[in-house]
């Protein structure tokens, strides 16, 4: 395909193949260092691997620019006097009819936003008689199958496997370059985006999952007109180290309906020509990368092959809970000059996992990380609100476009710089306009049910989808009145108090899995991880320095996002500015 302009429909940057040599205030594009000459770039260099062998199998993930990959490819094999048989494991794949009534059942019918967490692998797309006669052809000096799945034909050969970050696949998805697995036909971006969700994704690592301990080389496909690449052994190795030490995922940023200002102002490395920025996706594992560098390139591969790899060294005592499920998720919530969030709630546990097929639910809380002219949270009902009543203003708010009386059933309280709100399953709330929130939560996070969004329209100019009925069957009206502030409120207290540090509790929800501690750190700190993951967030100051028990070091800046792994067993925090007040806030499973 030729490459233009058009292939990814985004505002924001692609990412840098090379480290910046500056120290950034907030950085965009974090790594893990590899050491020298582990990453090679370019299609002359990838040729030159290629070439050594009589056949190849190139696997990789949905959004693959396949045929770009065979016209580069091809044209520099050719140039060295080489013949190349293609063969694309599509043509073994079934038709997209078939496909699409497999997959009706985990689709959710009509429902533009849910479906169900499918139970298929990868091999169900194909016809397996059709993949058993794919052959190498003896006659040519390379022979390369191609594809999504491509190693499920069973060459007994190299393992290549291209590898694409989730927010490149959804901005290529968006230019209707990428479509969904199998699929023929083009939809709208929430459908496309749901299958994605509930479908593709899911197969598509487990069976990455599979092949994991096979694969020779690794690439990073997302700049297209230079793959950047090392071998499997050395991202096994590097994935191990990263698992006993520290690691920043590569975090990025969506526009929203309601988005603010406070990022694409503050934080280096953006387009700061967007109007706004709603989310930066600091640590939502399922669409995360990280990158590895070796001599200033910068490789990325997604978050979810640390986990398949290393799962038990990052997550420790909560391992087999867990499974290849981080558990924690980090991001911000930016409505500085912005709007409210819609008022909504999150499903039960066991209303996800019968509906969606989620093995826990969302619970989350809101950090007030920075604030201005006295912001609100909307939290809790008001006392004497009767669920049918609520129910009914929903409804006729809907039908007849009519402004909501929020102030009548839910109740808001003023937001301060660094408050702890607590929102469990089932609890009404949304952030008001002017915060920027750190929202701590349980690691899903596409589940809100929607049941007010202001009358206004998504940034595609259509009303936003909107889950009243969801929402009703999901919401405890027993979180209201004067049991909102002691129940849903932190309340701080301090553990310990010495020269170089305060520890302070910040104690959330019974029904959070996870709990939440806050540091002032004047001088240094050495921390075990007694076998729990931490993550952590530098929430005021300038920057630290962490130095983990097994060498590493590695410098963090204000608002960044940095996970310490069970297996780490202890490192020492240091504040690069005592002169500065330096607070960082930790999560952890309880």
């Amino acid at each position: 395909m030729e490459l233009n302009k058009e292939w990814r429909k985004t505002q924001q940057f692609l990412a840098p193949k090379k480290k910046a040599k500056k120290e950034m205030d907030y950085d965009a594009y974090p790594s893990f260092p590899l050491g020298e000459n582990k990453i090679k770039a370019g299609i002359e260099e990838f040729a030159t691997w290629i070439e050594q062998n009589k056949t190849i199998t190139i696997d990789g993930y949905i959004g693959v620019f396949w045929n770009h990959l065979v016209e580069s490819l091809g044209a520099e094999l050719k140039k060295r006097g080489k013949t190349v048989r293609w063969f694309h494991v599509d043509a073994a794949m079934k038709p997209s009819e078939e496909l699409d009534e497999m997959l009706a059942p985990y689709l959710g019918g009509n429902d533009p936003l849910f479906g169900k967490i499918t139970d298929k692998d990868l091999l169900d797309w194909f016809d397996t008689e059709k993949l058993k006669l794919i052959k190498p052809d003896t006659s040519a000096d390379i022979n390369i199958i191609l594809g999504c799945g491509a190693s499920l034909a069973q060459w007994q050969c190299p393992i290549v496997y291209f590898d694409l970050p989730k927010n490149e696949l959804q901005f290529r998805a968006r230019a209707g370059t990428a479509t969904n697995l199998g699929s023929k036909n083009k939809t709208d971006n929430r459908r496309t985006y749901k299958r994605f969700y509930f479908v593709d994704w899911v197969v598509l690592n487990k069976h990455k999952n599979k092949i994991l301990p096979d694969i020779d080389l690794i690439v990073d496909e997302q700049r297209p007109d230079n793959y950047l690449f090392m071998t499997g052994d050395e991202l096994r190795s590097g994935l191990s180290q990263m698992a006993k030490n520290v690691f920043r995922p590569r975090p990025w940023f969506e526009p929203g309906a309601w988005g603010g200002t406070w990022m694409k102002e503050q934080m280096e490395g953006l387009n700061k020509e967007v109007e706004n920025l709603a989310w930066s996706f600091e640590l939502m594992v399922l669409e995360n990368g990280i990158m590895f560098e070796s001599g200033q390139y910068l490789l990325e591969v997604s978050f979810d092959f640390l986990m398949f790899n290393n799962y038990q060294e990052v997550l420790g005592d909560c391992a087999e809970k867990f499974k290849y499920d981080f558990p924690i998720r980090f991001d911000f919530l930016d409505t500085f000059d912005g709007g409210n969030l819609s008022i909504q709630c999150h499903p039960t546990p066991e209303y996800i996992k019968e509906n969606f097929g989620m093995p826990f639910t969302q619970d989350e809380t809101y950090y007030i990380l920075d604030c201005k002219d006295e912001p609100v949270v909307y939290l809790g009902f008001q006392d004497g609100v009767k669920p049918e009543e609520f129910h009914q203003a929903l409804l006729q708010s809907q039908k007849e476009v009519k402004e909501l009386d929020v102030d009548k059933y839910i109740q808001k309280f003023t937001a301060k710089k660094h408050d702890l709100f607590l929102i469990p399953n089932g609890t009404i709330h949304a952030s008001g306009s002017n915060n920027l929130v750190l929202e701590i939560s349980s690691a899903p996070y596409i589940f809100t049910f929607k049941m007010y969004d202001w009358l206004r329209l998504d940034l595609d100019g259509k009303p936003r989808p909107i889950n009243i009925e969801h929402g009703m069957k999901n919401l405890n009206f027993e979180r209201k009145g004067d049991t909102v502030v002691p129940e849903l409120i932190s309340a701080p207290y301090v553990i310990t108090q010495t020269e170089e540090y305060k520890l302070e509790h910040l104690p959330t929800h019974p029904e959070h899995f996870y709990d939440v501690y806050r540091y002032t750190l004047n001088d240094k700190i050495h921390i075990s991880t007694n076998n729990k993951c931490h993550v952590w967030m530098l929430i005021e100051g300038t920057s630290v320095t962490i130095e983990t028990k097994n060498g590493i070091r590695q410098r963090f800046n204000y608002a960044e996002t940095f996970v310490v792994p069970a297996a780490a067993d202890s490192y020492t925090i240091y504040n690069e500015k005592p002169d500065n007040k330096t607070l960082l806030i930790q999560a952890f499973v309880k």
